[in-house]
């Protein structure tokens, strides 16, 4: 007897449906999987035996043919032991052959028959409602989490016997209801706070700049001045994950077995920090069968990378695309997938070896030599790339020591929401974001200026040799600083603000 039951697969973060077919007929027993499965589906076998025999129900002892159809795509994962073990009880007549026809199924058994969560729910449930499929069936485990996605009845099931009385008709199947709903978090008493960071009045400024328009940000300062402090800082001013981002950014995890059980919402924008060891594979996303990357798990959030000329050349010149194209395309032999990297980049970097080139207190140890070789690690084509270039110099005592607060991350959030607001009406018939995701077409439409300001970027462009890329960056950042000050049009201290923002690029072309 044939039963054909339904699940899905996922190359990358897009879904592919997948018809389980469960030949039962006679002959030598055996349990055969085709269909291109990798070792974790072949393995399915021996799981799918054992489980079935531990809940009570009969294996049968015939020969047992489960085709992954179509045969041309690569099946990963456990999550194919529960329709093929379905599928099996649905041919053998263990269950109402018809039942299982209504859902699609997600999960990896145990062998005593229990159902147990996988990785990736969210994306596959999400593949499976724009395949027209509104009924999945997972394992209890991860039920809050398939729960997420809006038009599909999810049920959680704890056992296989336990799903197979139900589609005997022996029980009901009730549909999993999340115990909350999505609301943007507050600022918490334990989060970072910029109240905490003492003098950078300027730092502070131009980082509030960057969250306000999502523009890239280079520091450059001495050992222990604070950039580090700084950037940890910038999430606590950014505005609130929408429920569509929180999802987007979610899948990510998701698929990268890094969700919470207990929180299966992402309702935080991420900041990632990877160590300047990080591979370029790990930092792009890579694998024989392409994962996401450390830029991929800071969409909607924050990229630090700390100590940036220390990181390795080809992991720094990989960035070049994503910061362009807001998603990364991986190749590999197996496949070819796209994530998205919508990301803030925040870079920080000593300005030279020993750190101290620009330190007004303690001599510079290294040689015109040394100073350039160390920049030059970031290129030209990354450095143009970058918005906001920001020189962070070193705290006086008397500014250490000062007892009265700095001004509040929510009192900075607050024009920082307003401002994306501004480019959220801007924006509302384009596919675009905030100031830093316009193109050539939005810069002109939306970034003219009055003569003076024509003449002083004139001047600039011809002092600084700046690139075309640079000039554009720089009428994005004069953009932004006009929207904070809720300013139609970019006026003369909009744009001398923002070409203040590439003074380090003389540092970098020495």
């Amino acid at each position: 007897m044939l039963a054909i039951i339904d699940s899905v697969a996922l190359l990358g973060l897009d879904g592919q449906r997948v018809r389980v077919e469960v030949d039962v007929s006679s002959g030598l027993p055996a349990l055969d999987i085709v269909g291109l499965p990798d070792a974790a589906v072949r393995e399915a076998k021996d799981r799918v035996r054992t489980a079935i025999k531990n809940s009570g129900l009969d294996f049968p002892i015939q020969r047992i043919t489960v085709n992954l159809a179509p045969a041309d795509l690569r099946k990963e994962g456990p999550f194919f032991d529960l329709p093929i073990a379905v599928g099996i009880l649905a041919a053998t007549a263990q269950i109402n052959p018809e039942l299982p026809k209504e859902f699609l199924f997600i999960g990896e058994l145990s062998l005593d028959g229990s159902v147990r969560g996988v990785h990736g729910v969210l994306p596959l449930v999400l593949a499976a409602r724009e395949l027209g499929i509104n009924k999945v069936v997972v394992s209890l485990e991860n039920a809050p989490e398939a729960a997420l996605v809006q038009d599909v009845q999810i049920f959680g099931v704890e056992t296989l016997a336990g799903l197979a009385a139900a589609l005997r008709g022996e029980e009901e199947l009730q549909p999993f209801k999340p115990e909350e709903t999505f609301s943007s978090p507050a600022l918490e008493e334990e989060e970072l706070d910029y109240s905490d960071v003492k003098g950078h009045l300027v730092a502070k400024r131009a980082l509030e700049v960057a969250a306000a328009g999502g523009h890239n940000v280079l520091m450059l300062g001495s050992p222990g001045c604070g950039k580090t402090m700084l950037a940890r800082r910038l999430p606590s001013i950014l505005p609130d994950l929408t429920f569509e981002e929180a999802i987007e950014v979610t899948k990510i995890y998701s698929l990268a077995g890094q969700l919470s059980s207990d929180n299966p919402l992402v309702r935080k924008r991420p900041f990632r920090a990877p160590h300047h060891t990080s591979s370029a594979a790990s930092i792009i996303g890579g694998g024989r069968v392409p994962r996401p990357g450390e830029i991929s798990l800071a969409h909607h959030g924050v990229l630090f990378m700390d100590e940036l000329p220390e990181f390795h050349k080809n992991t720094l010149e990989a960035l070049r695309q994503p910061l362009e194209d807001g998603c990364v395309s991986v190749s590999r032999v197996a496949a070819s997938v796209s994530f998205p990297a919508n990301i803030m980049l925040v870079g920080s970097a000593n300005p030279c070896p020993c750190g101290y080139l620009l330190d007004k207190e303690k001599e510079c140890s290294c040689t015109p030599f040394q100073v350039q070789k160390y920049l030059h690690r970031i290129s030209g084509p990354l450095l143009d790339r970058i918005d906001i270039h920001l020189e962070v110099p070193k705290l006086s005592y008397s500014e250490l020591n000062e007892t009265t607060p700095g001004e509040s991350s929510q009192a900075i959030k607050a024009r920082v929401e307003k401002a994306r607001e501004v480019q959220r009406k801007r924006f509302s018939d384009r596919s675009i974001s905030c100031n830093a995701a316009m193109g050539a077409r939005e810069v002109r439409q939306f970034c003219k200026l009055d003569q003076a300001g024509a003449s002083l970027l004139k001047e600039a462009f011809k002092k600084m040799s700046l690139s075309a890329r640079s000039h554009d960056r720089i009428l994005k950042v004069a953009r932004t600083i006009a929207d904070l000050e809720n300013s139609e049009l970019i006026l003369v201290h909009h744009l001398a603000e923002a070409i203040q923002y590439r003074g380090l690029d003389r540092l970098f072309r020495m």
